[in-house]
């Protein structure tokens, strides 16, 4: 007898599983950088700890709080603030360009591949807020609710090295788009919610300038692409300008660095046979800068808190900010990811691909509560130079950041041997171009 068309079952849908190749090795280069500069941050942040509770931490003070600049342009700044306001500008420029990139090209184009690292990157923000302002409520420390919000992909991804952790493609395709979308809620949070004093005239004026950046790029990527000290020359005088009128305008002067990643072309050539553009060249050009340089100095300039004698430690042990902080990055954003990404799979009625666990996205979740360098910088955004409030911030950044890697290390360590067997299953199937079977698509 013949099946009616109702008893047919339905394909069960699959989330979390391989993506292209092309884009699966394109994010295993990115992570293979960002491990180097994982290492490279968390060494600075070391030294910058040691450097404030040792002899040298005059020394280290006199040197974070030393001024230069020009001061008829509001630019007679700390280093420590240029550090964060200037050095950071370029960190948030490639972060620019990896948003543009998943937007134009990336699994953020579809939005049945973008709905779980988008929904899961909101549940992420949402919970750690939401435990923060719970722990502070009422309190003078409300202004910090967004420190515990965002996910370090450097520091993740050193982790994930140090651990030697054979984590499937589609897993570590998952945490770096959730970082990128969980760049994208800092960044707004940044710009709508830590602006104070708005002034219009400087931005508005700022629009020359971008403009003139975001012509150049598009018309020249060619030009730019091939000559590199093109770039130095025309488009980073013409981006110092910009970032100095958004520094004026009192917008925080890293989201200068975002809008000009946002102008650069991601792809070239025909529609039907696009090809690598501008923003894959700048991204290898500029990210040893971002995470050799930039990244590094920031980190030793505001991980640097003298921990001090036992009535202080008690002192930053007992602050609901210390609290709100490690139990919103600790606790907070594996709640909010896997909450998030089992009420998608509800919803759609999906399972998670045969080469994932729930406990692996736990592991991966528990990663993604390392939050430091954005929520360091919210932290001096939030409470300022000096308070109190501030270096129990950092404190509490460091705390969770360390608890959650230790926690995320122990889960992934023991799946440790199913994704080496799972990684010998891919290896198998690789076929005589190299490509891995799994990849290749029918005829």
């Amino acid at each position: 007898m013949p099946t009616s068309r109702s008893e047919v079952p339905r394909p069960v849908r699959r989330i979390l599983g391989r993506r292209s190749y092309g884009e699966t090795t394109r994010v295993a280069e990115i992570l293979r950088k960002e491990t180097v500069g994982g290492f490279l941050l968390v060494g600075a942040a070391f030294a910058a700890l040691v450097a404030a509770n040792s002899p040298l931490s005059d020394g280290y003070e006199a040197l974070r709080d030393f001024r230069f600049g020009y001061e008829p342009w509001e630019l007679d700044l700390t280093l420590g603030h240029w550090a964060s306001d200037g050095l950071l500008a370029v960190f948030f420029f490639l972060v620019g360009l990896e948003l543009k990139r998943e937007f134009v090209a990336g699994d953020l184009r579809s939005v049945s591949t973008a709905v779980v690292p988008v929904a899961a990157a909101v549940g992420g923000v949402l919970a750690p807020a939401l435990i923060y302002v719970a722990v502070n409520a009422g309190g003078a420390a409300m202004h910090g609710w967004a420190i515990p919000t965002a996910t370090d992909i450097a520091f993740a991804v050193a982790v994930l090295a140090v651990i030697g952790s054979s984590l499937p493609s589609a897993l570590r395709l998952f945490l770096l788009t959730l970082a990128v979308v969980d760049d994208l809620i800092a960044i707004t949070i940044i710009a709508v919610f830590y602006t104070d004093d708005l002034n219009l005239v400087p931005l508005l004026i700022g629009v020359l300038p971008l403009a003139l950046f975001a012509l150049l790029a598009q018309r020249h990527p060619v030009f730019f692409g091939r000559r590199t000290g093109a770039a130095w020359l025309i488009l980073l005088p013409i981006g110092i300008v910009f970032w100095a009128l958004v520094h004026a305008s009192g917008v925080h002067a890293t989201i200068a660095g975002v809008l000009l990643g946002f102008t650069i072309p991601v792809l070239r050539g025909a529609p039907d046979r696009p090809a690598a553009g501008l923003a894959e060249l700048f991204e290898h050009r500029f990210r040893p800068l971002s995470t050799g340089v930039a990244v590094p100095v920031f980190a030793f300039m505001a991980a640097g808190v003298a921990i001090g004698g036992r009535d202080e430690i008690v002192s930053a042990a007992t602050d609901p900010v210390t609290i709100g902080i490690v139990a919103g990055l600790v606790a907070g954003k594996p709640l909010g990811i896997m909450a998030t990404t089992w009420i998608v799979t509800r919803v759609t009625r999906a399972e998670l691909d045969r080469s994932v666990r729930w406990i692996d996205l736990l592991g991966v979740s528990l990663l993604a509560g390392i939050g430091f360098t954005v929520s360091l910088l919210i932290a001096e955004l939030s409470f300022g130079a000096g308070s109190p409030h501030t270096d129990h911030g950092k404190i509490g950044i460091l705390t969770a950041s360390v608890l959650a890697a230790l926690l995320a290390s122990s889960i992934l360590l023991a799946r440790n041997r199913r994704y080496k067997v799972y990684a010998a299953e891919e290896l198998a199937d690789e076929d005589s171009d190299g490509i891995p079977d799994v990849y290749q698509r029918p005829d």
